[in-house]
């Protein structure tokens, strides 16, 4: 059977800050992040099914990505929950989605929580390809399965 990629495009926007950071990104800025994903199977042969031929169908990969991460980060403060506890909970009382990460909120880290959230719920025949995260319209990040053997 022949192997096919599929990828879905999804954007959002997200502000963050990285902790101790010696640039400008120590601040609190956002982003209109741009993210694909892609996987890559075997696409169903099955000639009874509505799907046939299909290695996912892009409605549910959609339902899937919106559930775990869009809902999750669009319009959401990023920061590493190790951050000042006087600016965590100053920015809770003021805004209502805050995500505290374990990790610096950099579009290298998020794509590999994006990665293990997903690669958690694909279905067993249908597997992570890559991601691709780009946080502005001359910068992204990339993850490879190939290359997290």
């Amino acid at each position: 059977m022949t192997k096919i990629r599929i990828t879905k495009q999804f954007t959002f926007e997200m502000a963050h800050a990285l902790k101790d950071y010696d640039g400008p990104c120590k601040n609190i800025h956002g982003h209109s992040y741009e993210f694909l994903v892609t996987l890559v199977g075997n696409p169903l042969n099955d000639e009874k099914s509505p799907k046939n031929g299909m290695l996912m169908d892009f409605g549910d990969l959609k339902k899937m990505v919106k559930k775990e991460i869009i809902d999750i980060f669009d319009h959401a403060l990023v920061l590493n929950k190790e951050s000042d506890v006087e600016l965590i909970k100053t920015m809770k009382k003021h805004f209502a989605n805050i995500q505290l990460v374990n990790y610096q909120p950099t579009s290298e880290n998020m794509l590999i929580d994006f990665a293990q959230r997903l690669q958690n719920i694909l279905p067993n025949k249908i597997k992570l390809y890559s991601l691709l995260l780009r946080e502005t319209a001359t910068s992204y990040a990339e993850w490879y399965a190939d290359d997290n053997c």
